[in-house]
């Protein structure tokens, strides 16, 4: 799994925008891209901010592998530093390498990469049959497979996932058809989960906008890698290492990712226990431009939070203030 496929870098002119203004308030040079993947964000943020060095992290043993050979190419060794990790591991290490009140801006791109996507034999899409794995790290022995989980949990805790995750109405039909399935044959590809999503819808929701394994796919995703909960325990804790005026951006791609960055920002300024302002009052969505370049954009959600230098420092015009490209 050498080759790494090509990738877009969603919004990226507004996250270099946003990263800068950290920088440029700030004064700090150091920053965080804790989504690698093909290295897009994190390239184009050194090649922006001059003297910059930016710490990224990924789980994807295909993207370290191809960051390592890009960084060395490009002759990036000494200002781009890749950190084999989940980005849950983040906090810790800047813990023990005392970044805190450090950092100009933070960047997560919460989206499946297109190699991820576009890998067949990865198992995170369905547009061809291929083994149900859906691991980011999939040479963790210890991490379980969708295909794990789809043997051995309960009904009840399948169609909970395929509901909670996937907001699929249908849940407890796909889930009962697969409890089916397995009694007869052993769940292993993506074919086999495809077919049932689809024959579960009726004949005329079949070939609707959105594929009817969609949903059910993404609920497996993010089960597998546990996306929801890693997210919503990290953003906290990625607070303290910005320093005074560095820049926090998430881009989700979906409801369930946007509602935890939207509430989790919300609730730190509301309850005044870190001095932060968000720049965001609506998050920023990709430019037409953008979406004719390419499609995937246009489920992208940008949100940004700012380190401010007091608490109930931020009132009267900068209150109001917003994030303009």
């Amino acid at each position: 799994m050498s080759e790494y496929l090509g990738h877009f870098s969603v919004m990226l002119p507004e996250c270099l925008d946003a990263l800068e203004l950290g920088s440029s308030t700030s004064g700090s040079l150091y920053f965080a891209d804790l989504t690698f993947g093909a290295g897009g964000h994190t390239f184009a943020l050194s090649d922006r901010v001059a003297g910059s060095i930016v710490y990224a992290t990924d789980q994807d043993p295909d993207a370290l592998r191809n960051g390592e050979e890009k960084i060395l190419a490009r002759g990036k060794s000494e200002t781009i530093r890749l950190l084999p990790m989940n980005f849950r591991e983040f906090p810790e290490w800047c813990e023990v390498n005392q970044m805190h009140g450090k950092l100009a801006g933070i960047l997560m791109d919460l989206g499946v990469s297109s190699h991820q996507f576009d890998k067949m034999e990865r198992g995170f899409s369905f547009r061809a049959d291929a083994p149900l794995d859906m691991r980011m790290n999939y040479e963790d022995g210890s991490n379980v497979t969708a295909a794990d989980l789809l043997n051995t949990l309960p009904e009840k805790e399948i169609a909970d996932i395929l509901f909670a995750y996937g907001e699929e109405r249908l849940s407890r039909k796909i889930a009962a058809r697969i409890v089916e399935l397995r009694q007869r044959e052993k769940i292993a590809t993506t074919g086999q989960i495809e077919e049932i999503c689809f024959h579960s819808y009726s004949p005329k929701d079949r070939h609707g906008k959105t594929h009817p394994a969609t949903r059910t796919f993404q609920a497996l995703r993010i089960a597998v890698n546990e996306e929801l909960t890693v997210l919503e325990n990290t953003l906290p804790k990625l607070l303290p290492f910005l320093s005074v005026g560095g820049v926090l951006a998430v881009i989700s791609f979906h409801s369930l990712e946007d509602r935890i960055v939207k509430h989790t920002f919300k609730e730190v300024v509301e309850k005044k226990d870190f001095p932060a302002m968000i720049l965001t009052k609506k998050p920023l969505t990709a430019t037409e431009e953008e979406l004719s370049q390419n499609s995937r954009s246009r489920s992208a959600k940008l949100r940004l939070l700012q380190r401010v230098s007091q608490l109930g420092g931020v009132d009267g015009v900068k209150k109001k203030r917003q994030f303009e490209i």
